[in-house]
This record gives C-alpha cells, sequence and structure tokens, in this order.
C-alpha cells in the first residue's frame, strides 16, 4: 500500500506526488535540452555541467572540479581538454601555489553559460505565466519545500550570479 503524506482526507499518496514530480521533471529536461541546443554542436551536457560549476565556484583544481561532478579525474580531464579546444575553458597556474592547475571559464564559456541560463529561465517564465496567481504560489510552496527536502539551496534570481549547485549536483 502507498504511504500517505498525512492524515485525514485531502492527504495525497506518495506515489501521487512523485508521479507528478516525474512529469515536471520530463518538462524541466526537455526545457533544459532546448536550452542547450543552440551549442550542442560545441557543448554536451556533461560539458555543461562543468561548465556551470566552473561559473559558480571560479577557478579550480581538477580533482576538486571531478568531485563536484562525481567522475574520474580521468573523466574530468577529458571534459576538460575538449572544453579548452572549444575556446571555453582554459588553465592557468596557480598563483598560490605553482604546482597546480587551475580550471576556469573563458570569456566565451561565460557567455554561452550565460545565453544557456537565460534561454532556460525565459522558457520556464513563459510556463509560469501561463499559472494563475494563486498556482504561482502554490507552485512556489511546493518547489521550495521540495526542494528543501533534497538539501538543494535555492537558485539566483535572475540578477544575480549562479549559487553553488546550480544544477542540482551538491556535494
Amino acid at each position: 500500500m502507498a504511504e500517505r503524506s498525512g492524515a485525514g482526507e485531502g492527504a495525497v499518496d506518495v506515489d501521487e506526488v512523485t508521479r507528478a514530480v516525474l512529469t515536471a521533471s520530463r518538462v524541466l529536461v526537455a526545457v533544459s535540452a532546448r536550452s542547450l541546443a543552440a551549442v550542442e554542436d560545441r557543448v554536451t551536457l556533461p560539458q555543461f555541467r562543468m561548465l556551470m560549476v566552473l561559473s559558480s565556484r571560479g577557478a579550480t583544481k581538477l580533482v576538486g572540479l571531478a568531485e563536484l561532478l562525481g567522475v574520474a579525474p580521468s573523466t574530468a580531464m577529458r571534459m576538460v581538454d575538449r572544453l579548452i579546444a572549444a575556446g571555453l575553458a582554459d588553465r592557468r597556474v596557480n598563483p598560490d601555489n605553482r604546482r597546480e592547475t587551475l580550471l576556469q571559464l573563458t570569456d566565451e564559456g561565460r557567455r554561452t553559460v550565460a545565453d544557456v541560463t537565460a534561454r532556460r529561465r525565459q522558457e520556464i517564465a513563459d510556463i509560469v505565466e501561463r499559472l494563475t496567481p494563486e498556482r504561482r504560489a502554490d507552485l512556489v510552496a511546493a518547489l521550495t519545500a521540495f526542494s528543501e527536502a533534497s538539501g538543494e539551496p535555492p537558485a539566483p534570481a535572475a540578477d544575480e550570479a549562479p549559487g553553488l549547485h546550480p544544477l542540482g549536483w551538491a556535494q
């Protein structure tokens, strides 16, 4: 039997909520895919994840970047090499420890992140505009509760820099 989320009338079955979240996640994945379409000839989704991490963290050591992405350092190095070849990232010597190399976005990499994020934000805003003000308030409350339950920090406002975990891959 499915678990109920509370006692009494109107309590929602966990499976019903799970189905609703899965459906919404399909919408968000489609929005994400469309937002990447303009750069898909240069950047894959995993590479874009790396760009987002570099965007939010700034210059980062390869091992730290691999840990944040949950990949082996050799995999991260191959991804970095491709981003460098595409002109989206570069390496520089760590001024605090000359034996270390830091990875960072180029201006083109920052523009790519900003463009994809702006497209994603606009498409989501277009969907949200179709909701009544009451449904918007309900959606904010529900998604905030969902995000808090997962431990995900809030996304930045439109005029703020990206947060620490802009695509949901927390440490």
